[in-house]
Formats: structure tokens, sequence, C-alpha cells
């Protein structure tokens, strides 16, 4: 079996990387509906913080800001480390705090997220 070379390392690596980003966003658009239908089923107003952040992944908007969607899994994955044991009392609350932070953090990055 010949090696590859650099050139085609690289885009098998691009290649593992965009498809781990994919199914990032497909999970994160899922609980950012999920989070909208909490709201909805408490009959409760959403944030605007949090609702910012559900708007960034289910308008897709990711796809017009190279970078944001690694920003964010890049904070998801420092995260994964934190909140090993979830307990379902809890699970919205971390939900609710996620997309907050996500707010936060993609303002911080200079995507504009928030409003000042």
């Amino acid at each position: 079996m010949a090696r590859l070379t650099a050139e085609d390392r690289y885009y098998v690596n691009v290649r593992n990387q965009e498809r781990i980003l994919s199914k990032y966003a497909a999970s994160e658009i899922e609980y950012a509906e999920h989070l909208t239908a909490w709201y909805r089923v408490m009959k409760r107003d959403m944030p605007d913080d949090e609702y910012r952040a559900c708007a960034f992944f289910m308008n897709r908007e990711y796809l017009a800001k190279p970078g944001s969607l690694t920003l964010c899994y890049e904070t998801f994955q420092r995260w994964a480390g934190e909140f090993t044991v979830v307990e379902k009392e809890m699970a919205i609350d971390l939900l609710r705090y996620r997309y907050k932070a996500y707010t936060h953090v993609l303002a911080k990055g200079g995507f504009g997220c928030l409003k000042e």
C-alpha cells in the first residue's frame, strides 16, 4: 500500500473535520429545537441571549460566518469534561447555560451574535 502524500493527508484530515463539525451542528440544531419547544410548552419567553444562539444554529448562520462553528465546537469540547454527570433535573438548566454561553463566546469571537 502506498503512503499518502502530504496533500492527500491534508484532504483526509479536512474531510474528517468537516464530518465531525456537521455531526456537531446537527446535534446542536436538534438541541436548539428542543430548547425552544421547552419554552413554548412552559409558556415562557426565551431570554434574548439564549434565543440568539438557538437562532444561530437553527437558521444555519454558521455557514455564512467561517470559524464560528469551530469556535462553538471547541467551547463544547471544553465543557464536555466538566459536565460528565448530568442528572435529568439539571438537563434543561445546563442546556440553557450552554446556549447562553454560546452567545457570549460568539460575541467575543467577533461574530456579532449579541446586540449590545
